[in-house]
């Protein structure tokens, strides 16, 4: 059994998976789709109010992950959504703003796999259609655990975005 590590949580998204995020934003606007990320770094705190909608909170059960236990809490997942020409945010999944007579969710997904994002729509049991995650071999466990990707830094430098 691996010792647990006392490594600090991250405090915003991965370096990697923004950039490969802000590669699909761009990918996508090339056909005609425009992604909007609804979610992304998610600390414990928020992760814990999110479980709770549906629960002790009013709406839908949306997470079955509790704080430190969805990839969003280590900075490796983001959620998306789609953006109509007059501004609206849908999950539409069959929408087509591009009308190239394919599905622009479909789209997103497959350019989101080739960029090395798992989609959260490919789970067996409880599907996430808007979530995209590079977990860089490592289990929910594993983070848990204080493991990190491997040559990323997922703290925040503080000489950056303090604005």
């Amino acid at each position: 059994m691996k010792k647990k590590q006392s490594v600090p949580l991250p405090t915003e998204l991965n370096p990697i998976v923004k950039d490969r995020t802000d590669q699909l934003i761009q990918q996508a606007a090339k056909k005609g789709i425009v992604v909007v990320i609804t979610d992304s770094f998610r600390s414990a705190e928020d992760q814990d109010r999110l479980y709770q909608q549906g629960r002790t909170a009013e709406g839908n059960i949306v997470t079955n992950a509790k704080g430190g236990e969805s990839f969003h809490n280590y900075g490796l997942a983001i959620d998306f959504a789609l953006e109509t020409p007059s501004g609206d945010v849908v999950w539409d999944r069959e929408y087509d703003r591009n009308e190239n007579g394919k599905e622009d969710w479909t789209e997103v997904v497959q350019m989101a796999k080739a960029l090395g994002f798992k989609w959260g729509g490919d789970w067996k049991g409880f599907k996430d259609y808007p979530h995209l995650e590079m977990n860089f071999g490592l289990t929910i466990a594993d983070l848990q655990n204080g493991e990190r990707p491997a040559g990323t830094t997922l703290t925040a430098d503080l000489e950056t975005d303090q604005q």
